[in-house]
């Protein structure tokens, strides 16, 4: 009998080359995509944080508002407290003193 022989193919090795390749910047894309991930995720809870102070911060001027009756004794416990302003005539004094 008459025994035919076949070479098998085993395929381009630029195709090789090029299929792992492709793996390597598909798993590099992955690590990448990870860490940006991680970066937006820490990001975003910064700014959930700093939504809840300023919610916080709301509430406070809403409920000074309500107690306080209307906007300019609102107004002049801002001016007084944050500015530093004071009535025409009035005194204000300045402890340079220091916490001890």
């Amino acid at each position: 009998m008459y025994e035919i022989k076949t070479e098998k193919y085993r395929g381009s090795l630029i195709l090789k080359i090029a299929v792992f390749c492709f793996a390597l910047f598909f798993i590099a894309s992955l690590i990448g995509q990870q860490f940006q991930i991680r970066e937006k995720q820490g990001k975003l809870e910064d700014l959930q944080l700093q939504l809840k102070t300023q919610q916080i911060k709301n509430e406070e001027l809403e409920n000074s508002l309500k107690q306080d009756g209307n906007l300019a004794d609102y107004a002049e416990k801002v001016a007084r407290r944050d500015l530093d302003y004071a009535k025409s005539g009035e005194r204000v004094f300045v402890d340079v003193g220091g916490t001890d």
